[in-house]
């Protein structure tokens, strides 16, 4: 082997070892490469994975979201539904109670009036009266009261009469008190009856008996001004004269005198009333 041979064979050698430490080098430049692609990959899957992660975070909520709304409307609705029959259910509930109220004040309504025709066909007037203010406030029908007052407005004018003549059975009697509660009950019962005026003046008489001039005399001053009967309103001007004289009024009582002796000229009361004025003028 010659020179050459051992230069060519040196170069080869050379060349060799140059292509393997290029060859490494190429392998080693690939080698990052592979690493850097398998990183970006890696990269690339983990964003795809976040962005997975994310959309499908993002739909269930959105899907959460449209399923509450529509849950929160259908609640909404079954909400309403029901206020609407709680509504109607209450009002019902109202209108029981109303008829129930109403059949029961027209139950009692009927007993109370059961009673009271009772004491009308018992002829119980007393009684009668103490039971009609329970009627005020019962659901009555307009023919029943009509009948509960003709009835009522009877047994007044009734115990009215009885009072009044109790009243002067006393009188007549001298029990002079009791005269004077029996007609004040008799004008409290029907101040306006036709028996009135002459209970007036036999109240006053009562009331004179007992002493009570200043009340014999309030009650006569309205009678003699005020009654339509010329009977009761003569006997009632000579006897306010005579009490306003007992009450020591004499000044009264001439006036009163004098009045009667120009408004009755025809009384049979009238010497008797001349002779009283007489003698007021000569003593006072």
């Amino acid at each position: 082997m010659n020179e050459i041979e051992l230069e060519e064979i040196k170069r080869e050698i050379v060349e060799g070892r140059s292509l393997t430490i290029k060859t490494n080098h190429l392998v080693n430049g690939l080698s990052a490469d592979l690493r850097g692609l398998s990183k970006r990959l890696q990269a690339a899957e983990r964003r795809g994975w976040a962005q997975s992660i994310a959309a499908y975070v993002v739909a269930v909520g959105l899907i959460l979201g449209l399923s509450r709304l529509a849950l929160n409307s259908q609640v909404e609705a079954v909400e309403a539904k029901n206020e609407n029959k709680f509504a109607r259910l209450t009002s019902l509930e109202n209108e029981v109670e109303l008829l129930r109220a109403r059949s029961e004040a027209h139950a009692k309504a009927q007993r109370e009036a059961a009673k009271v025709y009772e004491f009308i066909q018992s002829r119980q007037p007393r009684q009668l009266l103490e039971a009609l203010p329970s009627l005020t406030n019962l659901e009555l029908s307009p023919t029943e009261r009509a009948i509960f007052e003709r009835e009522g407005t009877k047994a007044r004018r009734e115990l009215s009469v009885q009072a009044y003549h109790r009243g002067v059975e006393h009188l007549e009697r001298e029990r002079y008190h009791e005269a004077s509660e029996s007609l004040a009950q008799a004008l409290e019962l029907e101040p306006d009856a036709p028996h009135a005026p002459q209970a007036r003046y036999e109240l006053a008489r009562a009331y004179r008996g007992l002493g009570q001039y200043k009340s014999a005399i309030f009650v006569l001053m309205k009678l003699s001004e005020a009654s339509r009967n010329a009977d009761v309103m003569d006997e009632a001007t000579w006897l306010l004269a005579r009490s306003q004289a007992d009450a020591e009024l004499y000044n009264d009582a001439k006036a009163t005198l004098r009045s009667f002796l120009r408004r009755f000229p025809r009384s049979p009361l009238r010497s008797r009333a001349r002779k009283l004025l007489s003698q007021l003028n000569k003593s006072h």
